[in-house]
């Protein structure tokens, strides 16, 4: 997704024109049932061959009104992703929550998770993180915000750490709570539960020697 001949030739959903936002409770509730749809669609089909005919027929709405809340597939797309992400936020600002004075094996245990939870209920964000078509701004937004959300987490268990070296330990707690996102998703895998219960310890013994208790 890196590369300069993908980033050339992607679609990226970020300058896609903005959904409608509906101000009343009956367009709000339209609006969530046609992005529902379009979870499912998105993950089924993938972004690319999903048609915005069948996200209608999905939702059970005529083409016209997914159309005035969302002018192209890519807005839909875009609204999907800020959806889910503000899940992910809500989960991981929860988890600070609790951090100062949580045992620290279930503290590691909640981080593990953290992803594990939101992704798979939401297959069509893993579906269009896949679909090579997200704009690279938009993933490096995305990675910020969870690696400062992550340093918040941390930052409550320990302040006295340093800001370099809190960021450093964000950066490698997040690409775990990525793995076991991972592992979750890989169906091939026996032994699922046992490998992330291995992951989950593996953080809580990085998190005793970082940051103590």
């Amino acid at each position: 997704m890196s590369s300069q001949k993908a980033s050339a030739t992607r679609k990226p959903l970020a300058a896609a024109p903005e959904a409608k936002a509906p101000s009343r409770r009956r367009g709000r509730e339209r609006v969530a049932t046609l992005l529902a749809a379009g979870a499912v669609v998105f993950a089924d089909k993938g972004f690319d061959a999903a048609t915005m005919t069948e996200i209608a027929a999905r939702a059970g709405a005529s083409i016209g009104s997914l159309y005035q809340f969302f002018p192209t597939k890519a807005a839909l797309a875009d609204a999907l992703l800020e959806q889910h992400m503000n899940v992910v936020h809500a989960h991981l600002d929860a988890i600070a929550a609790q951090a100062a004075t949580q045992p620290l094996p279930e503290l590691a245990r909640a981080l593990c998770n953290a992803l594990v939870a939101t992704r798979s209920a939401n297959p069509g964000f893993v579906a269009l993180l896949d679909s090579g078509n997200i704009d690279p701004a938009v993933i490096a937004t995305i990675r910020k915000a969870m690696r400062q959300q992550v340093a918040a987490i941390l930052q409550r268990r320990a302040p006295h750490l340093p800001a370099a070296e809190l960021a450093a330990a964000a950066a490698a707690v997040l690409q775990m709570m990525k793995s076991a996102a991972a592992m979750q998703a890989d169906v091939t895998l026996p032994g699922r539960e046992a490998a992330l219960a291995e992951l989950a310890q593996m953080l809580h013994a990085y998190l005793q020697v970082r940051l103590g208790g």
